[in-house]
Order: C-alpha cells, then sequence, then structure tokens
C-alpha cells in the first residue's frame, strides 16, 4: 500500500500550491484529482488578482494582502519549475460602480477614455486600482508541471471515495486502491461536500467567452462593473466574464447565455461589437453559504480548504501558505478562524453526480 506524508484530493489550484508549500517544508505530497488537474474552477477563472476590489468581502482583506504579497515569488517559482512562462497581460483595473466607495478618487471620463477608449461610461463612476491579471490557462499548464518537478505525485483521473482516519494517519479507498497518508486535505472544489458531509459548499456555474477584437484601437487594462468584466490577453485578444447560476453541475455551455454576456460587454466598451468570438467554456465555482472560504481542520489530520468561490486564484497562494503552516504546525502570520466549518448548521447534502470533462466548441448567433 503506497503512502506519503501528505495525500491531498482536488488537483486545482488551491490543492497544488498547498502542495508546493508542504513540499518546500520537506513533506512528501500525492495529489488525487477525479479529472485533469486544474480544469475546473482553476481554468474557468479570468486570473484578475483583485484583492481591492470593492466588491470584495471584508472579511477576506487580511487573506487576500498576504496572498497578493507572495504571488510574485509564487508565479517566480512556478516558472522556474515548469519551464513555462505565466505573463503578467495587465498592471491596472478600471472598476466601475454607482457609488465609489468612501475615500477613492473618481476618475473624470477623459480620464476613462485614456485607459480604455470608447468606454461607455453612463450610469458608471470608474477608479483605478494597481491590479494585475494573467491567463489562467497559462498557468493551468504550468502549475501541475512544477509540482512535479518538485516531486510532488499527481495522479489524476483518480477520485478519492472515502477518507477514514486511522491511529497515526488517514486511509483514502481510491479507485486505483486503497492509500495511506499522514494527513489528508480535500482541496476538491466544488466536490468537497462528497468527502465531507458537514463541508457545505455548492457549485455556481459560470459562463466565459473569449473574443478577438481587430484593429488599433485597444486596451491595456481591465474593465469591469459588478455586471461584466473584460480582461485584455495579448493579440487583440480579450476574455469576458462571468455569469453566476445556480445549475448543480451541468457543465454545458449555452447559446443565450454567452450572447448575453456578449451584449453586456458591448454595452460597457461598444469597440466590442466588432470583435468575433473565438471561444467559449463554463466553470464550476465552490461557493459556501456565505461566499466565503471554508478553511478547517475537520478531525485529527484531516483538513478542509474549499469555497473559494470566485476568488481562488487571487488568495491561493495566502491559503497555501497560512494552510501549510497550520498542517506542519508552524506559526502562520492570518487568522483563519474566520474560515471555519463550524459557522454553518451541519446538513446532509444532496447526492452530488460526477460532471464531464470537456470544454466544447459553440457557434454563437449574436444577431
Amino acid at each position: 500500500m503506497k503512502s506519503a506524508d501528505v495525500a491531498i484530493a482536488g488537483g486545482g489550484i488551491i490543492g497544488l500550491a498547498t502542495a508546493l508549500e508542504l513540499a518546500a517544508a520537506g513533506q512528501k505530497v500525492t495529489v488525487f484529482d477525479r479529472g485533469e488537474s486544474m480544469s475546473e474552477a482553476s481554468r474557468a477563472a479570468a486570473g484578475m488578482l483583485a484583492g481591492t476590489d470593492p466588491e470584495n468581502p471584508a472579511e477576506l482583506r487580511e487573506l487576500a494582502r498576504l496572498s497578493l504579497s507572495l504571488y510574485p515569488d509564487f508565479l517566480a517559482r512556478v516558472e522556474h519549475l515548469s519551464g513555462k512562462k505565466v505573463p503578467i497581460h495587465t498592471k491596472t483595473a478600471l472598476q466601475g460602480s454607482k457609488v465609489l466607495p468612501a475615500g477613492v478618487t473618481g476618475l473624470t471620463d477623459s480620464e476613462v477614455q485614456e485607459l480604455a477608449p470608447g468606454a461607455d461610461t453612463s450610469g458608471w463612476r470608474f477608479c483605478l486600482l494597481k491590479e494585475l491579471s494573467f491567463d489562467a490557462w497559462d498557468l493551468a499548464e504550468a502549475l501541475p508541471a512544477a509540482a512535479r518537478a518538485a516531486g510532488i505525485e499527481v495522479r489524476e483521473h483518480t477520485p478519492v471515495a472515502v477518507v477514514t482516519a486511522r491511529t497515526g494517519g488517514v486511509e483514502l479507498n481510491t479507485t486505483s486502491g486503497p492509500f495511506v497518508a499522514g494527513s489528508f486535505l480535500n482541496a476538491a472544489g466544488a466536490w468537497a461536500s462528497t468527502l465531507h458531509s458537514t463541508v457545505l459548499v455548492q457549485p455556481r456555474k459560470g459562463h466565459m467567452l473569449t473574443v478577438e477584437l481587430p484593429g488599433r484601437r485597444q486596451m491595456h487594462c481591465v474593465l469591469r462593473t459588478p455586471k461584466v468584466y473584460i480582461v485584455p490577453r495579448s493579440e487583440g485578444r480579450y476574455t469576458i466574464g462571468p455569469t453566476l447560476e445556480n445549475a448543480g453541475f451541468d457543465k454545458e455551455v449555452y447559446a443565450d447565455r454567452i450572447a448575453g454576456l456578449y451584449h453586456k460587454a458591448c454595452d460597457l466598451w461598444p469597440l466590442l461589437r466588432d470583435a468575433r468570438i473565438s471561444e467559449t467554456w463554463v466553470g464550476l465555482r465552490p461557493a459556501s453559504q456565505d461566499g466565503l472560504p471554508i478553511i478547517d481542520r475537520t478531525d485529527e489530520g484531516i483538513w478542509v480548504a474549499t469555497g473559494h468561490f470566485k476568488n481562488g486564484i487571487m488568495l491561493a497562494p495566502g491559503t497555501a501558505r497560512a494552510l501549510s503552516a497550520w498542517m506542519t504546525g508552524r506559526p502562520s502570520s492570518v487568522d483563519l478562524s474566520l474560515f471555519r466549518a463550524g459557522r454553518f448548521c451541519a446538513q446532509t447534502p444532496s447526492p452530488l453526480k460526477r460532471a464531464a470533462h470537456p470544454r466544447p466548441a459553440l457557434s454563437v448567433s449574436l444577431s
């Protein structure tokens, strides 16, 4: 029977980032994923490190601050280990709100137009945020390779069915047989409740699309309102999102949702009416009842980190650093008590069905 110091269920950004931290602390780590690593919410993200977004819950500020401070070293390490680049595409964001937060200086319309030529600012007040973004697909290619290069075993297409606490460790029942470890982390995202009946997370479906805009008039910062965001990529490509749907584990891409998103983006930045839709996809974001992460030790040697919802990319290095310190008995600079699982009343979730993993192509009529 094979073994490790730590077994992790979930090869998304939370699971793999924590695995890297644990490996750096001298732990032997094995990661199990029900499909391909970085294939669900992590790949569906827009890659915005939106730590100062006024829409974020106040409870996330401390963890977000830590995570953003760690990001340069995190990306540098991933690139060094994997040999793959994760380039930064933008360094600022135009945040639109109906009313600006207290103490925030708004931009004039001409200042907005300098950054986002042709933007329709009617009904919105904009401020400028210092905020990085990258393509989550670049990180999805690099992070699993970095984990393997760090000596972490990554077992894809190997779901964990049952975890049992044993004296001195845990035993996992997986599709490839039993596995023992000193401790276990449930980082299975929207599927976390299948392993922890009292960890209440549900999938929140989000449609996304990428468009290609010809011509010389381009935008080089994120343009975002509570209704839609437009994130520049390279060579005139823009990622647009998201929808937010309570649709269970349905991963089908629907043309009307894509069209609705596209039209919202065009209302905000009319130049996109000349763009061509090149990619469409959906992701299942793990959401708790209050929208905050669940980070906790639920039994001796058994831990959980899920429910990061729309902020998994942004919060991953901070979560990994604080959680790995907790798991190995080292001091942490962040108080994780806000994210304990016990803040919810225990309920038994409905049976969950397994979702497929295709990223379907879609032809959308926008007439």
